[in-house]
């Protein structure tokens, strides 16, 4: 990968963006994205549209257009109370599991900027017997800041976002590490996509790459963007789970590897044809990929797409990640760039004409 789109990765990665809370990664995207597009919008939820204008999309009056989503959100935390000792009580912000919390360190964003915290609990030995053998649930934990209960409540407001104090590493063969990969790896490959379509000499089509908001929350950027930008069809590029790791039973999750290529979901929520046409794609590029059954809803921006006005071509590209909704998810880079060149082959190639009537 090119040095300036690891540091573009990177940044996003770390840039701090629990749903609701999305503002800084939203601009790391928009920087990142306006010089490669023809135009770049804000919506009122937060999420970003970029376009790259097609070459020959005009069709009975209206563009035919591809939207390619990622979310900039994260899971996260907000403080909801402060204790007359200046300790944090708080709540989860989509699904965090409550047993990596203890122990972690975390950053309280304040109007002021952010605080290093750690979140706390009591340690093994004052705890009872059968207290040692259970998950400390999110309640009996809190926020430690160092500082006075004054201090405290004069910099902290009820409602500040906490996000867990880890960045992005490289480690091992080719593979990286971070929070936050969920899904703002996606909105990375959305918008090299678009620089890579631009590098190749556009497409035939409209191409927008969505940089969506409050996905961890209800698919809300997804639902809002899908009917906004109105594309004729529309890929969710997300995180997938990864099975190639200890206790994973493949035979009720099936097989994802880190290293083998991007994932290609079929199911109710995918459409046929944009199916069809993503296999050929990954075919005609020689990208290595791999396939994941999806017999319902897949809970990603695929379904906000596919369920958007009267209905919409959908489909589902993952990445295999490891650990999902940790502060330590890990991928393969060579996953990534694959994806990339997957996705801008399929955006190159299609044609307006298409019919993606099953």
């Amino acid at each position: 990968m090119r040095k300036k789109s690891l540091a573009f990765f990177k940044e996003l990665a770390e840039a701090p963006s629990p749903s609701g809370f999305e503002q800084p990664a939203a601009r790391v995207f928009r920087e990142n994205i306006t010089a490669e597009a023809d135009e770049v919008v804000t919506n009122v939820m937060g999420s970003v549209h970029a376009l790259l204008r097609g070459t020959d999309a005009e069709r009975d009056g209206r563009r035919v257009s591809i939207m390619l989503a990622g979310h900039i959100d994260e899971i996260g935390l907000m403080v909801t109370y402060i204790t007359a000792e200046g300790f944090i009580a708080f709540k989860q912000i989509g699904g965090v599991d409550e047993a990596i919390m203890p122990g972690s360190r975390v950053r309280v964003h304040t109007r002021d900027g952010a605080l290093l915290g750690v979140l706390g609990r009591m340690p093994i030995h004052l705890l009872e017997e059968d207290e040692r053998k259970q998950v400390a649930k999110t309640h009996k934990l809190f926020i430690d800041l160092g500082m006075s209960a004054e201090k405290v409540k004069e910099v902290v407001r009820v409602g500040d976002p906490v996000t867990f104090d880890v960045g992005f590493e490289e480690f091992g063969e080719g593979m990286v590490v971070s929070r936050a990969f969920d899904d703002k790896m996606g909105a990375f490959i959305c918008a090299e996509v678009l620089r890579e379509v631009r590098a190749r000499g556009g497409a035939k089509v409209d191409l927008v790459v969505a940089g969506t908001v409050q996905e961890e929350v209800g698919l809300r950027g997804g639902i809002t963007s899908a009917y906004g930008v109105d594309p004729t069809a529309g890929i969710a590029v997300e995180v997938g789970h990864a099975t190639d790791y200890p206790d994973v039973d493949k035979r009720k999750h099936g097989e994802a590897i880190c290293g083998k290529g991007p994932i290609i979901s079929r199911g109710a929520n995918i459409n046929p044809v944009l199916f069809d046409l993503l296999a050929q794609a990954a075919e005609r590029a020689g990208v290595p990929h791999q396939f994941d059954g999806q017999p319902r809803a897949t809970g990603t921006d695929a379904n906000a797409i596919q369920l958007s006005r009267g209905g919409k071509a959908a489909a589902l590209v993952g990445v295999p990640l490891r650990y999902m909704h940790t502060p330590v998810e890990v991928l393969a880079l060579a996953d990534v760039e694959a994806a990339i060149a997957l996705l801008a082959e399929l955006v190159c190639t299609l044609d307006p004409d298409t019919d993606f009537t099953p």
